[in-house]
Parts: structure tokens; sequence; C-alpha cells
């Protein structure tokens, strides 16, 4: 597949990263004209600073990686990040509130997320490991209602979780798509073959800290 670092955004987000695997990851996201790289928010101004002129987006992460802060403090990072200089915004859903049927709260969390990013795209993490398929299907659902602009699959942070699989991917996409939103695979995708079943499933955008083995296979 042509262009396949077009649909990688260039992951770091561990919490023992130093200055130094930054720098890396923004040059390598230079090198290999990754779409964005993602990244923690209190990196965001560096890495907008760092990467001025490159034409690689900033993404950063709201609520990450449990999705339980108060629908204020996810509302908050998110301005505090497009204020920073990020480009899109990719928050944790509440998957407690999802579980309890709570579908109000959990519309509501993402539409104030969604309002606090302004004109910045909204993306939606599930936490597809933690859901049953028809628990995917309604936070697709919730997420088309509080105008999101893609839902994603996985944070990557769960214990022994898979992350991104093809058949869940399939269900987004065929979920959102009619409504105009994209899927963003991320979770567990570390190799061309991964990253090109994830696209064939309806993926828009991938994320992954193995983008540079991704293209260079």
């Amino acid at each position: 597949m042509a262009n396949l670092n077009r649909f990688i955004e260039h992951t770091l987000l561990k919490q023992d990263a130093v200055k130094e695997d930054f720098i890396k990851l923004f040059e390598e996201a230079k090198e290999y004209e990754f779409l964005g790289v993602c990244i923690n928010p209190c990196y965001v101004k560096f890495a907008k600073d760092y990467l001025k002129d490159s034409g690689v987006k900033i993404v950063t992460v709201v609520g990450f990686p449990l999705g339980a802060n108060k629908t204020e403090v996810k509302a908050f990072e998110a301005s505090q990040a497009v204020q920073d200089g990020a480009d899109e915004i990719d928050m944790v859903i509440n998957v407690t509130e999802l579980k309890n049927k709570n579908f109000d709260f959990v519309r509501n969390d993402i539409k104030k997320v969604k309002e606090a990013c302004k004109d910045k795209p909204l993306k939606v993490i599930l936490e597809t490991d933690l859901l049953s398929q028809n628990e995917i299907k309604k936070a697709c659902e919730l997420c088309t209602e509080a105008k999101a602009d893609f839902v994603k699959t996985s944070t990557g942070f769960v214990k022994n979780g898979v992350g991104a699989k093809a058949e869940d991917v399939e269900l987004m996409y065929k979920t959102v798509s009619p409504y105009g939103l994209k899927v963003k695979a991320s979770g567990g995708v570390r190799n061309r073959a991964d990253a090109i079943k994830m696209l064939e499933s309806g993926a828009d955008r991938i994320g992954t800290s193995s983008g540079v083995k991704i293209v260079t296979e």
C-alpha cells in the first residue's frame, strides 16, 4: 500500500520517556513524513515548537489513560492543549458510565470536550478491549450524537489487552461512517501487515509507536 506513512500518528506516551526520546520521535516523524505525532499534553508546546513548519500534526490525549476524570477536568485539559498548540485531541471515554448505561453522562462528557476543542478534531478512545460488541456499537452511536470526529479503538494501556482488532474496527466503521465520522486504530499495531489490515477494515488513521518499522518493512 502506497503512502502508508500518511495514515500514521507516530506515538510516544510512555511515562518514563525523556527529552531525547521525544526528539528522536520528532525527527523520525519529519524523516518519514508521518501524518502526526501523538504525545502527552505537557509536551505539546515543545512539540509545536520543534515541528513548526514541518507539516506534522500535533496530537495529544485527554483523560488518559482511564477516562475517569470529571467532565470539567477533561474539557479544561482539551482547552489547554489547544491553547498550547495541539492540532487534534484524543479523549478517553468514561468506560464505567458506559457500562452503567448512563448514556446521557457519556454523551455529555464527549460533547463538552468537543466544545472545548473548538475547531480542532476530536477522537474518542473507546477502549475496545473492555467492551462487548454491543457496547462498542452504542459508544459509537454516542460519539456520533456528541459530534465527535473520530472513534478510536484503544489506549494501549489495558493490562493483557489486545488493542485494535480488525473486527472491532469494521464494526466501528460501519456504525459511524454514514454520519461522516472516521476510525483510528491504535494499540498493538506493530507491523506493516497489521497496519494494512486495519486500513482495509475501515480505519483512516493508525496510532502506533512502530511507525518506522511499519513503513520500512
